[in-house]
């Protein structure tokens, strides 16, 4: 069966997804600050209230911890709860909810009990907004056993993984970035889903595997662009879901082409640029013509300062200078 198609941006993306399944199952119920305010989550809520009421899409106070706990109750009770956080940073006030209560319960109850809880976090990164509020923390949530994670990198993704994730029956942590929100691209009109766990060769290529993902892996196909012009031809791999990784994906395209370049939009210390680069060496060290190589941010905390930031961000010309490097 064809699907409808109409080019839509990223954030709009989201929005048609949630419209979707708001519409489509009364169990399904959107929380959190800002849902009334293009302002706070960009078109990602637009007109949400006002199709479906305020006790489905709740606009709450500023209390994280115990906007997650309600959503987490919800999740329990019945309900498929997404609660958004508009700046991922804030997301720390409710690590107890998230991490000692959501991601465990399946688990303590023998599998008794279903958590079909979705927490949207979002990174706001650039236009000088400083170390407290710019922050990609995903690294720490991928850690926890109990919690999946993901991270779309462009419109048609973030609706299949969004519908993927409020469908999911135990806690998913979906993670966007602001810097994709006007990214557009062809997006059925339908309900489907992109699977969980699955990443995605977005380039084939002979000569190293670069493996990003969210605002990361457009740098990346950039770069391979004007690589493939000096004949360089890099396969880029989609992560999509950092947990859990495709390890079998990655493992494939390393022993393909020997070399590996993980370009990854967080910090370098025990990361998930530290993951994938273990999970090569322990299971394709022999194939490897270079060693692995990590394209992190600086180990230092965001600059509030926009020409400070231009050195701290990574962009496609990081990729290509490592990239040469690796091939030397």
């Amino acid at each position: 069966m064809s699907l409808t198609k109409n080019k839509i941006s990223y954030s709009l993306a989201i929005n048609q997804a949630l419209i979707q399944l708001i519409k489509s199952d009364g169990s399904i119920v959107l929380l959190g600050q800002g849902v009334k305010s293009p302002w706070y989550v960009g078109n990602t809520s637009r007109d949400l209230v006002k199709r479906f009421g305020e006790k489905r899409v709740i606009d709450t106070p500023v209390s994280e911890n115990a906007v997650t706990g309600i959503g987490l109750g919800l999740a329990l009770a019945g309900s498929r709860a997404v609660v958004v956080h508009p700046r991922m940073d804030f997301m720390l006030y409710a690590m107890d909810p998230i991490i000692n209560q959501a991601a465990n319960w399946n688990y303590m109850y023998g599998g008794g009990i279903k958590v079909p809880l979705v927490i949207w976090g979002i990174i706001n990164r650039g236009g000088e907004q400083g170390a407290q509020h710019s922050q990609a923390l995903y690294g720490i949530f991928s850690h926890i056993p109990g919690l999946k994670v993901v991270m779309p990198s462009n419109p048609y993704d973030a609706k299949g993984l969004m519908i993927s994730a409020v469908y999911d029956n135990n806690p998913v942590i979906f993670i966007d970035d602001r810097w994709l929100y006007n990214l557009e691209q062809e997006v059925p009109e339908e309900i489907y889903r992109v699977p969980i766990g699955k990443a995605e060769i977005k380039r084939e290529g002979k000569d190293i595997t670069i493996v990003s993902a969210s605002y990361m892996l457009n740098e990346s196909l950039k770069a391979s662009d004007e690589l493939n012009k000096k004949g360089i031809y890099p396969e880029v791999i989609d992560l999509k879901t950092i947990k859990p990784l495709d390890a079998d994906l990655i493992l494939k395209s390393v022993k393909k082409t020997g070399r590996l370049l993980i370009a990854d939009a967080s910090w370098k210390s025990f990361g998930v640029s530290s993951e994938i680069s273990a999970l090569v060496s322990e299971n394709a060290l022999s194939s490897l013509k270079a060693p692995v190589k990590r394209l992190c941010l600086y180990d230092a905390p965001a600059p509030a300062s926009s020409q400070l930031e231009k050195a701290y961000y990574l962009t496609k010309d990081d990729i290509i200078r490592e990239v040469k490097n690796i091939l030397k």
